[in-house]
């Protein structure tokens, strides 16, 4: 059960990594770089706390965890103005 826990935290952060990366690219917001970054990082990080979780549940969720902190975004730009909630969550933006 651990390991659907750290693999479905995976790819919510790889997820709203490639949401970063894409939104970036339409609109070249510098921090929408630098949170892509963040996730590149921390989703290394949760891929070896994926990985530690078959060997040792405890150890790979903290390790997971960590990695969920590490992607924890800062302030961003206004990039969404009329955008329902599926846009949002697929990285188009009004800009």
């Amino acid at each position: 059960m651990y390991v659907y826990i750290a693999i479905m935290a995976y790819f919510v952060v790889l997820f709203l990594t490639l949401r970063d990366i894409r939104i970036f690219r339409r609109t070249g917001i510098i921090s929408y770089r630098k949170g892509a970054l963040k996730g590149i990082i921390a989703s290394f990080v949760m891929l070896v706390g994926v990985v530690l979780t078959v060997l040792n549940p405890e150890l790979g969720l903290l390790i997971v965890f960590i990695g969920l902190y590490v992607n924890r975004k800062g302030q961003r730009e206004v990039v969404f103005r009329q955008a329902n909630t599926l846009d949002r969550l697929l990285g188009k933006t009004d800009i």
